[in-house]
């Protein structure tokens, strides 16, 4: 199993040092299902939902999670994020799948700025949405690439 780069010596949580990482180009893209009543995502596709645009508003929301993740994550490096691009689209007559992907050049990943995006964008879904459909859930956030940095590219199974 990999080293625990956020415990020190004694096991206490600690930002790591990535002051002598060289910077390099680096890709994160994650994913997040909102699952829910057939035709509550026929109303957010209409966009017949009494709170507004529930796609436009989840995109905007996911962007700003990325860009802020910093402040969520406790030990998450503030990255100055080259580009933050949020989908969302159906992907059965039930389930609404978020994509999310982040883009840096620096000494550290953008993985959890990835993750981030994804599940607020979700949480938007749901928040939006819950008046009309409270049974919905949210399924299977998961980093499915990233690249750059010393461990370079790295895909999840599908």
């Amino acid at each position: 199993m990999a080293e625990l780069t956020h415990l020190d010596a004694s096991g206490n949580a600690r930002m790591v040092d990535v002051s002598a990482k060289p910077e390099t180009s680096r890709f994160a893209r994650a994913e997040s299902t909102v699952v829910m009543q057939p035709q509550t995502l026929e109303r957010i596709t209409r966009g017949c939902v009494a709170k507004g645009d529930v796609l436009a508003t989840a995109r905007i929301a996911g962007i700003q999670a990325a860009k802020r993740c910093s402040e969520l994550i406790p030990l998450c490096h503030p990255l100055a994020l080259r580009a933050v691009e949020v989908e969302l689209l159906p992907s059965a007559s039930d389930r609404l799948r978020i994509e999310a992907r982040c883009k840096v050049s620096g000494p550290t990943g953008v993985e959890m700025e990835a993750l981030t995006a994804a599940s607020v964008a979700a949480l938007t879904v749901y928040d939006m949405c819950k008046a009309i459909d409270r049974g919905m859930t949210i399924d299977g956030t998961r980093l499915l690439e990233k690249s750059g940095g010393r461990s370079g590219l790295w895909r999840a199974r599908q």
